[in-house]
C-alpha cells in the first residue's frame, strides 16, 4: 500500500447542495457567530477560538447534521469515528460501549475486524482512511502493525489498544483482575493454583497479572501451571491434590472445565476452587445442573465508552481532563471458591489389586484329575483393590485408588469403570510391558467358587509407587491395603498411612504370612477363617490366634465366617455377629463388601459395633448375586434395610 493509493481513497467530488440542506451560514445565523467562525471549527482550525463557542457550534452542526462543502482535496469533519478491531467481538461489548457513547455525542463508527491478519489489516485501514473519518481506535493486530500508522492523515487523533498498541496502548485492567483473582484464592488458603488460559487479547495481561501475584506471595511460578488444553493431566492433578485452585482467563474456558471434571464425579469447590473473569453480557452464568462460577465482571461496555469519550475529547479539542479508566473489582458470588481439599471432609484411600475378573459358571468346581467345561463366561472390574474402592464410592465416600494397571485393553475397561463409579485414578499407574491382572473365578450353582489369580501388573506395585503418591494420604479418614499386592508394598502403605495420621483396614488374601511391620500397623485386620489359620500359627482356636495378633500390634480383629457372620476380637473382648438369609449366588465378593461398609459407616461416626453390624448386612446382600461390582450395595439401599431389620 503506498501514498498514491491512500491519496486515491481520499479524492472526492464536491458535493451538491440538496434542497434542505444547512448551509454554514445558516449554522452561523443559529450559533450567533460569523461564517468564519464556524468555518474554522468544522476545519479544525479553531485554537484561537473559545471553548463554550467551539461547544456552541459543534453541538448545532450535530443537531443539524451539517456537512460543509470543501474543495475535494480538503479534509473536512465527517462526524464518523474509524473502529479498528484485531480479533472476534461475539462476546464482548466494547464495542457496544464505543457505539453507544458515540451515538450519544452525535457521531456514526465505521468497524472492522482484521481477525489478526496484517494483510486484512491494511485493508481495513485503508476502507477507514476512505471514509475520511474524523479519529480512530485502533487495535494492532500484531507488533509490527504500529509500521502501519504512517498511512492515516496526518493529524488524525488516534488510540491505540490492546498489546500490540505499543507504550501508549490503552488496555482493559486484565492483568489487574488476575491479580486480585490470583489473590482471591491465596486468601482461600490455596498455594497450588493454575491458569486456564485461552488465546487472545488479553493473554499477555492476564498471565502476567497472575505470574506477579504468585510472586508478590513467594509461590512458585512455571510453565507447567498454565493450561491451554483441557486434557486428562489436568483432572489428575485436581485428584492428587498437585493442584487446589484455578483462575480462568475466559468465562467459557472455566464452564469447559466445569464440564469436563463433572464425568470424573470432582465437585466445585469441594474437590478444587475455580474463579475466572466474565464480559458483562447476557451470557448464561452455567450449564444446566452446575453452580454459578465465582467470577469478576469486566466492564467492557464502559470501557468501550470510555474510549470514544476520549477519542472525542480529542477530536473537538477539549482540553478538560480525562482519567484513566478504573474498575473496582467485586466477586459475582463465591459458589466455586472455597478452602483448599485438604481441609475439608477426609476420603477414602485404597491400596491394592487391580484385576479383570473373569467368571466361570460351571456345573461344579473343578478337582484334581477332574475336568468341568462352561457355557457362560462374563467379564468384570476387580481385584480386591478395585472391589473395596467402588463399593466405598457406591455409599457415598470420596475414594482414591493406589494401583497399577497394563498398557492393554483391559486397562481401558479398568479406568471407564472406575469414572463411572467416581473413583479417583490419581494413584493408578499404568506399567509398560505388563498386562493388567486378572482373577479367573470358578462358580458353582450354590455360590461357592474357586479363583486362580494371574498378578500381572499388581505385581510392580512397589514402596517406590507408595512415596510417588504419599500426598493422597492427605486428609484420608482410612487407608484399606490389601495383600494381593506385595508384601513389602502393602507395609510401606501401612507405614505411610499411620505417617499421616490415617487409620488402616487390613485383608490378608494371597499370602501366607503377614511382616511384623504390617501387622503393627494394621487398626483393624479382617482375615476369613482359612486365611486366619494360614497367617498366625500361633495357637489352636479363632480367639487363641486372635489374641496372639492383638498382641503382635493389630488394634483389633474381625473374623468373617460367611453364612455364619463374624466375630469381632478386641481388647475388650468378642462378639459375635449373625449373617443375614440372603440366597447365595455368588459369594466372591462378600469379604470386598463388608469391608468396604464398615469403612463407610465408621466414616459416617459410627462405633466400631455399629458399623461391623451394618457391614454384615452389606457383605449377605452381596451373595445374591454375580459378580462381585453389581453385587456392592448403596448406601441408600443399606439404610433402608437396616432400618428395616432393626
Amino acid at each position: 500500500m503506498n501514498g498514491q493509493c491512500f491519496e486515491r481513497l481520499y479524492t472526492n467530488s464536491k458535493p451538491r447542495k440538496q434542497e434542505g440542506d444547512m448551509n454554514i451560514k445558516d449554522i452561523a445565523r443559529i450559533a450567533g457567530v460569523s461564517t468564519s467562525t464556524v468555518s474554522k471549527i468544522v476545519n479544525g482550525k479553531d485554537s484561537s477560538i473559545s471553548k463554550e463557542t467551539r461547544r456552541k457550534v459543534l453541538k448545532i452542526v450535530k443537531e443539524y447534521h451539517y456537512k460543509p462543502y470543501a474543495a475535494a482535496s480538503q479534509r473536512t469533519r465527517s462526524y464518523t469515528i474509524g473502529v479498528l478491531l484485531r480479533s472476534p467481538i461475539s462476546f464482548d461489548s466494547t464495542l457496544d460501549g464505543i457505539i453507544q457513547a458515540a451515538q450519544n455525542a452525535g457521531y456514526a463508527t465505521a468497524a472492522y475486524n482484521s481477525y489478526s491478519d496484517p494483510e486484512r489489516e491494511l485493508k481495513n485501514i485503508a476502507a477507514v482512511c476512505g471514509r475520511n473519518v474524523d479519529g480512530v481506535i485502533w487495535e494492532p493486530a500484531t507488533a509490527d502493525s504500529l509500521d502501519y500508522a504512517s498511512y492515516f492523515p496526518e493529524g488524525t487523533p488516534l488510540l491505540t489498544i490492546g498489546p500490540n498498541g505499543g507504550d501508549q496502548s490503552l488496555l482493559l485492567p486484565y492483568k489487574e483482575a488476575a491479580y486480585k483473582l490470583t489473590n482471591e484464592l491465596i486468601e482461600h488458603g490455596h498455594r497450588h493454583i493454575a491458569c486456564l488460559m485461552t488465546q487472545g487479547r488479553r493473554t499477555h495481561d492476564f498471565l502476567e497479572g497472575f505470574r506477579t501475584c504468585l510472586f508478590d506471595h513467594q509461590l512458585p511460578y512455571s510453565d507447567d501451571l498454565v493450561y491451554y488444553d483441557l486434557d486428562e493431566s489436568l483432572s489428575s492433578k485436581i485428584g492428587s491434590r498437585t493442584i487446589t485452585g484455578f483462575v480462568s482467563s475466559h468465562y467459557r474456558r472455566a464452564l469447559e472445565f466445569t464440564q469436563m471434571i463433572r464425568p470424573l464425579h470432582y465437585r466445585l469447590p469441594e474437590d478444587a476452587s475455580l474463579v475466572s473473569i466474565k464480559n458483562d453480557t447476557a451470557e448464561a452464568l452455567a450449564y444446566p445442573g452446575n453452580a454459578e462460577i465465582s467470577t469478576y465482571t469486566i466492564r467492557n461496555a464502559d470501557f468501550g465508552a470510555y474510549l470514544c469519550n476520549k477519542l472525542i475529547a480529542e477530536i473537538e479539542h477539549d482540553d478538560e481532563s480525562h482519567p484513566s479508566f478504573v474498575q473496582d473489582f467485586r466477586l459475582d458470588n463465591t459458589s466455586t471458591l472455597s478452602s483448599p481439599p485438604t481441609t475439608a471432609v477426609k476420603h477414602i484411600l485404597v491400596v491394592g489389586s487391580i484385576n479383570i475378573d473373569h467368571y466361570l459358571s460351571v456345573s461344579r468346581l473343578p478337582h484334581t484329575g477332574g475336568t468341568v467345561s462352561t457355557q457362560s463366561a462374563t467379564r468384570y472390574p476387580g481385584g480386591k483393590g478395585v472391589n473395596q474402592a467402588i463399593g466405598a464410592a457406591k455409599l457415598g465416600h470420596r475414594v482414591t485408588l493406589i494401583g497399577n494397571v497394563g498398557v492393554d485393553n483391559g486397562s481401558d475397561f479398568i479406568f471407564k469403570a472406575m469414572e463411572q463409579h467416581g473413583v479417583n485414578t490419581a494413584g493408578v499407574k499404568r506399567c509398560n510391558g505388563e498386562d493388567t491382572g486378572s482373577s479367573f473365578i470358578f462358580l458353582d450353582p450354590s455360590g461357592e467358587s474357586i479363583i486362580a489369580i494371574l498378578s500381572g501388573a499388581n505385581a510392580q506395585l512397589t514402596p517406590d509407587d507408595i512415596k510417588a503418591n504419599e500426598q493422597l494420604f492427605d486428609n484420608a479418614g482410612y487407608c484399606l491395603i490389601q495383600t494381593e499386592i506385595p508384601l513389602k508394598t502393602a507395609t510401606a502403605a501401612a507405614l505411610t498411612a499411620h505417617q499421616h495420621h490415617v487409620k488402616t483396614i487390613i485383608k490378608p488374601s494371597s499370602c501366607d504370612y503377614l511382616p511384623q511391620d504390617l501387622v503393627a500397623n494394621a487398626d483393624i485386620l479382617v482375615p476369613n477363617e482359612h486365611e486366619l489359620a494360614v497367617i498366625e500359627t500361633e495357637g489352636n482356636t479363632l480367639e487363641e490366634k486372635a489374641d496372639h495378633l492383638i498382641k503382635r500390634g493389630v488394634g483389633c480383629v474381625i473374623v468373617t465366617k460367611g453364612e455364619h457372620g463374624c466375630i469381632l476380637f478386641g481388647p475388650d473382648g468378642r462378639k459375635t455377629y449373625p449373617a443375614t438369609d440372603f440366597p447365595p449366588v455368588d459369594s466372591t465378593g462378600a469379604g470386598d463388601a463388608f469391608i468396604s461398609a464398615l469403612a463407610s459407616y465408621l466414616m459416617y461416626g459410627y462405633t466400631l459395633q455399629q458399623a461391623v453390624k451394618i457391614a454384615t448386612y452389606a457383605a449377605s446382600y452381596s451373595i445374591e448375586r454375580k459378580g462381585v461390582i453389581p453385587s456392592l450395595i448403596d448406601r441408600l439401599s443399606l439404610d433402608t434395610y437396616a432400618h428395616q431389620v432393626e
